[in-house]
């Protein structure tokens, strides 16, 4: 190989490093539909004016086994949101960017029908913790949701 034909290389690798290290990193989209931690619900999260928000749209269970209708969000501490099917309650999470792929805002969880102050991290392309919190977020809990279909 001529002298020529190396420095090209060399200098066609190095601009190619160069270009790879000075190019922004992408973050991973928070949008899309979200299986929770238990792998029980799933949300989809959609842009709301620069934040991010939530709806349950998919339950592994979603009949009331006493029942056998609809589950409704019966544990809802607003008395007039108790008769509502809980497919579909519009706010599971609403959060604003913090920036590093973290939004912080409030998380609504069905299960005791409290809404927390939380955050949403993503953790890899498909994955996010979510995270709940009283107390000024003395006490805490997080979960791992997967980013799917």
């Amino acid at each position: 190989m001529t002298t020529f034909r190396i420095a090209a290389a060399v200098s066609l690798s190095a601009i190619g490093l160069a270009l790879i290290a000075i190019a922004p990193a992408r973050a991973a989209d928070p949008l899309g539909n979200w299986l929770t931690g238990d792998k029980k619900g799933k949300v989809h999260i959609v842009n709301c004016g620069g934040a991010i928000c939530g709806n349950l749209v998919w339950l592994q269970e979603p009949n009331d086994p006493d029942t056998n209708k609809p589950k409704l969000d019966k544990n809802n501490a607003d008395a007039d949101k108790k008769s509502r099917p809980l497919l579909g309650v519009p706010i599971v999470l609403n959060m604003k960017p913090n920036g590093d792929g973290t939004w912080e805002g409030k998380v609504y969880n069905a299960e005791d029908g409290n809404t927390y102050s939380g955050s949403f991290t993503m953790t890899s392309a498909n994955s996010a913790q979510l995270k709940g919190c009283v107390m000024g977020g003395l006490i805490c809990k997080s979960q791992t949701w997967t980013k799917t279909n």
